[in-house]
């Protein structure tokens, strides 16, 4: 129509913010492996150069360290919000599946923080707040024992390993077409409990399926 201006031409490649940023150093961080994945070839898969990749970031440890901080955070997030469940038991199952869900969610994210082994201060850091969260989980375990919802003969830390064991595994094969996390996270719960639940409680919970 008349007197419409023409649409304008966006000039140059589009930008990138510090989320693109993270995202793409976080696939090849998991690719190539931290140490052998530098700044420009971070830049270079973003298609742009490397002093505009430090406006965003100061290098790769700030990569690194947000990376980790945000799966972790998002575990932490995960265990604050059990606080209202009144039985331990019940805590302790809904943070497995929030786990879970917390996985699928921040996939790749996850995958690298399985992958720190402590060579930094980063990566020291974060196997704090990994032990931090462990120690949230047994003391979980512990609370369900002693209301006997958990069977007394387990080592608790151990359970709490073996139940985290099962959902760390789930970065070696879990696609977001292979099912539901939801899914996934009841089923997680399922085998872990059958285990660990006291015989007493395994058949309260069969009669209320019944029902």
């Amino acid at each position: 129509m008349d007197g419409e201006r023409p649409p304008q031409r966006r000039r140059g490649r589009p930008g990138h913010d510090q989320d693109a940023v993270l995202n793409a150093a976080v696939r090849l961080f998991n690719a190539r492996g931290y140490d052998a994945t530098s700044m420009f070839d971070v830049a270079e898969t973003l298609g742009i150069t490397k002093s505009t990749l430090y406006h965003h970031v100061s290098g790769k440890e700030q990569l690194l360290a947000m990376a980790v901080d945000r799966a972790l955070d998002g575990l932490f997030e995960a265990a604050a919000q059990v606080s209202g469940e009144k039985r331990a038991i019940d805590r302790l199952e809904r943070l497995i599946s929030s786990s879970v869900l917390v996985l699928a969610e921040r996939l790749e994210l996850v995958t690298l923080l399985l992958r720190v082994r402590g060579n930094t201060e980063v990566e020291q850091h974060a196997l704090a707040r990994r032990r931090e969260f462990d120690g949230i989980v047994t003391d979980l375990v512990k609370q369900a024992q002693a209301e006997g919802s958990i069977r007394s003969d387990v080592d608790a830390a151990t359970a709490a390993r073996l139940i985290f064991g099962m959902v760390n595994s789930l970065v070696e094969w879990y696609r977001p077409e292979r099912g539901h996390p939801e899914t996934l996270a009841r089923t997680v719960v399922e085998l872990a409990f059958r285990g660990l639940r006291t015989e007493a409680t395994n058949t309260t919970q069969d009669d209320q399926r019944r029902q």
